[in-house]
Order: structure tokens, then sequence, then C-alpha cells
């Protein structure tokens, strides 16, 4: 399946948020490559007349830089997260540059930023992300089985892939986490060796149940996974995994 690249203008690129501890958002596309299944963003389809499936399509604000650097003028300082609905770091970045963009004009004023991203292209900025005062990079890991990984995200990096972004990140001194979200099907003692090393804190998030996520679970013969006593167990052992880590828990 071919990737529909549409180049756009956006009216406005620091969006205000409703994420605790997070004052702006930066979104540099609309749509993302990664195609994860459960992605709470597909919502954005009904903004943007696409009717293709999510995962095939990808708007590209062009003129994300001006529209940043003209805003952030009238901004007052606050924490900027980027990526809220889409990965910044998703491969089109790697062509057209938005995020790296943003990034420097961002550290002209020391905005505080939160990086969430599944993708090592993230590696790729880390000359401008040591020069930031405050500023957090988080690697988004659903869980350590592959297969599993493949089903739910069939676009994405792989785990392992994910894994040696966060070391390369902490290993030059970079503040980081794992977004452990949603929580799907895995070993957690696994996964919290791997990435335990590597990370300063810890995000646990559950599914967010879409009735179009349950039909997929349903069609995977998964209903037993999605017993809350099954999910609480999971959490429960992940949090001992991390123990002496700061774990929040969506």
């Amino acid at each position: 399946m071919s990737l529909i690249i549409r180049e756009i203008k956006a009216e406005s690129i620091l969006t205000k948020s409703e994420i605790p501890g997070v004052d702006y958002c930066i979104n540099p596309y609309v749509g993302c490559a990664h195609g994860c299944r459960y992605c709470y963003a597909t919502f954005m389809k009904r903004y943007t007349g696409h009717i293709e499936a999510w995962g095939s399509f990808v708007d590209v604000k062009i003129n994300t830089p001006e529209i940043l650097q003209k805003q952030l003028k009238r901004a007052r300082m606050g924490r900027v997260m980027i990526s809220s609905v889409t990965d910044a770091y998703q491969p089109i970045e790697s062509k057209y540059k938005l995020t790296r963009q943003c990034l420097e004009i961002l550290l002209q004023s020391q905005f505080p930023v939160d990086i969430l991203t599944k993708s090592p292209l993230v590696l790729r900025d880390i000359d401008l992300i040591k020069k930031f005062k405050d500023i957090e990079v988080g690697i988004t890991i659903t869980t350590n089985d592959e297969k599993m990984q493949k089903i739910f995200e069939p676009n994405a990096p792989s785990i392992i892939a994910r894994i040696r972004t966060l070391k390369t990140l902490h290993d030059n001194r970079i503040k980081t986490y794992a977004f452990i979200g949603p929580v799907l099907p895995m070993n957690p003692e696994t996964l919290s060796e791997k990435i335990n090393p590597h990370v300063d804190s810890i995000i646990i998030d559950r599914m967010n149940y879409a009735s179009k996520t349950l039909k997929i679970y349903q069609r995977m013969n998964l209903n037993e996974w999605l017993e809350k006593d099954f999910i609480d167990d999971i959490i429960q052992r992940l949090k001992n995994g991390f123990a002496g880590k700061p774990v929040t828990i969506c």
C-alpha cells in the first residue's frame, strides 16, 4: 500500500494542551504512517476529509516553521509536547525535517520540551536535544512480544530498535522515559528488565477501548486479555519491575 502524501498549510501549529503538565502541543503532520491499530488519533480523519485507512496517508504542514516562529513571539513560556496526535519522527520527517526545524526554533527561547515517539529517527537530532536546558524524550514501547507488536503496530519500528534508541539517549545524559501504552499482551518482567537501565521514569497507560479496537481483539480471540484483573496484574508486575523509578499510571 502506497502512502498518500499531501502538502498543506496550517493556520496554527502551537496549540494549547489539556494534557497534565503540558502547556502546548506541536504536530507537524496529520496522520501517521506507523498505522497502529489502537491509535486514538484516528479521530483526526473527520477534520481532514480523508476516507483512506489510518496509516495510509500523511498531510505535511509545510509552513510549520514560519507559523511556529510567529506564535512563539506571543506565547507565554510553557512546556511543549512534540507529538500528541501524530509521530513527529515518522519516516517522512527524514525528508521534510519539520520537527528538527521546530526544535531549532524552540531552542532559541529555551522552551521546555517533551518529545514522544516510536522512532529511532529522533537520534538524528541529538545535537539539538543536548542543547536544551529542560527536555525529556519518551519512547513508546507497548509489549516485548515482536509478533504482537507487528499485529498492532504494523509499520512502526521494532521493539529492539526502540530500546536501543532509549539506551543511546540515556547514554548521552538526556532525560528519558518509556511510555508503555497501551499495555499489550507481554511478559512484564522481561520488558522491565530490558528497559529499566535506560530510563529515568515510566508512564503506563491502559488501552482506550474504542468499539473498533474491541472488534479487533474479539477477532483475535483475546477477550480473556481484556479482563480487568488480568490488566491490573500486568500493570502491577510492571510497577514491581521498575521499583525505584517514578511510575505514572494513566
